[in-house]
């Protein structure tokens, strides 16, 4: 019982993130963008330059309908499997990481995705959607769980370099070695359908590591490692 009363705190930590951003997506950021009326992602392009929207030019049809499956149908894959896994198997310390850690992501993020709005890559460069090339219509829903430009830092990247590291505290190695493979094909598919710029990458990628960090020396401080 004292298992499943944590597991159950830890769910609704995670829904609570995943209801707030809704609510962010569509309710708060067209408010702060038109207040904000700047897009970031210029300054981005000042550096960058075209590097990531020149994948558009080797886009290849077969190529491009894995990465729009991988982005769009493994990464909430892996991340709801993964809680229904922790559950099944009554890992707390994997559903306490993945919880807490994808608040504390959440949490740094959310000042970025508020007030430092920065458009995807194919939207700045008004490049045909890869996503709609494969599924018609499909950004229109895809973009009502998230916006175009909440795109610094990848919270794909985040989140996905998080859940592969707590499926390695699971020490089930195929696990591990699926969301190995789904982190680095995630990341893969942000810069080659050019959504992602090279920078959120980076920064998502940056940010969990420090919470990973942060929350290996919470729990061994508290015995819990």
């Amino acid at each position: 019982m004292h298992y499943t009363s944590q597991h159950l705190t830890y769910i609704i930590i995670i829904i609570a993130v995943v209801i707030f951003h809704l609510i962010e997506v569509n309710a708060i950021d067209p408010v702060l963008n038109d207040f904000i009326n700047f897009d970031f992602a210029t300054v981005l392009d000042k550096f960058e330059g075209g590097i990531v929207s020149g994948f558009s030019s080797i886009w290849n049809p077969g190529i491009v309908t894995f990465f729009v499956f991988i982005y769009i149908g493994v990464y909430p894959f892996t991340l709801w499997f993964s809680v229904l896994y922790f559950l099944i198997t009554n890992n707390v310390k994997s559903m306490k990481t993945l919880a807490y850690g994808l608040f504390f992501i959440y949490l740094i993020a959310l000042p970025f995705y508020l007030f430092i709005p920065v458009t995807n890559v194919y939207k700045f460069y008004q490049l045909d959607s890869p996503l709609n090339s494969v599924l018609p219509s499909v950004e229109s829903f895809f973009y009502s769980l998230t916006t175009q430009n909440n795109c610094f830092p990848s919270l794909h990247t985040a989140m996905t370099i998080l859940i592969a590291w707590c499926a390695y505290l699971t020490g089930n190695k195929k696990l591990s070695y699926f969301t190995i493979f789904c982190a680095i094909t995630v990341i893969i598919s942000v810069l080659y359908l050019c959504i992602h710029w090279i920078t959120d990458v980076i920064a998502g990628a940056t940010i969990t590591l420090i919470v990973i960090i942060l929350l290996k020396k919470s729990l061994r401080n508290f015995g819990e490692e």
